[in-house]
């Protein structure tokens, strides 16, 4: 499951400056917290207890990924120590958990990857490690020793599903909602009970498949 669900620009501490994106790779993490969720991450950065100027676009774990900043605006998840601030200024962060069963996780994070790759008609060459950018052992998990057969791993199972035609198609608020407005139009134009009752549905299936909250009937 793919949810929305946005961090407002007011976050404490810069978490989301609205600023622009130059996308041109993909960062991936590991959360570095054995029991959190990608609900926990999610709540983590607008939590009060949180101080940190950190954050990122989507985190996932074995059930759902949660993109929490729109992935056209700059998350800060990867500086890179140089003042240039690139992994930051030119990347999307993708925060893949460490709790619950971390093989699906790492198999749900590998379909959305790739789907996000051929999305963007990108290859995985355009995948980065936090590693990097700053030198940090990130994604911690995919990393033994200074052996990263782990990331390799994870980089051939992308790639495979990119050939395979093993990915996800996320289906945009906006477009979601523009589809709704047709359906809406449809709704106006009738007084059938059982008719206005699907395009209720219908709409409500487009916003659970975008990630929006249905409304209620």
């Amino acid at each position: 499951m793919y949810l929305v669900d946005h961090i407002p620009k007011s976050t404490p501490h810069n978490r989301r400056p609205g600023l622009l994106i130059e996308d041109q790779w993909i960062t991936v993490h590991n959360t570095a917290n054995p029991s959190s969720t990608a609900r926990n991450e999610r709540h983590w950065l607008t939590s009060e207890r949180n101080d940190v100027t950190a954050s990122f676009h989507i985190v996932i774990d074995d059930k759902e990924a949660i993109e929490c900043i729109p992935l056209n605006e700059v998350a800060w998840h990867a500086g890179d120590g140089s003042g240039k601030d690139s992994g930051n200024r030119t990347s999307i962060g993708i925060e893949i958990c460490e709790s619950g069963n971390y093989d699906v996780t790492l198999d749900n994070a590998a379909h959305l990857v790739a789907s996000m790759l051929v999305e963007r008609s990108w290859s995985v060459a355009q995948l980065r490690r936090h590693y990097d950018w700053s030198g940090k052992n990130c994604p911690r998990l995919m990393n033994d020793k200074g052996d990263w057969s782990g990331w390799t791993a994870f980089v051939a199972s992308v790639a495979a599903k990119m050939d395979e035609g093993e990915v996800i198609e996320v289906l945009k608020p906006e477009d979601a909602n523009t589809i709704i407005l047709f359906l809406s139009a449809a709704y106006m134009s009738t007084n059938v009970p059982e008719a206005r009752k699907e395009f209720n549905r219908l709409a409500n299936e487009l916003r659970k498949a975008s990630g929006q909250p249905p409304e209620p009937n």
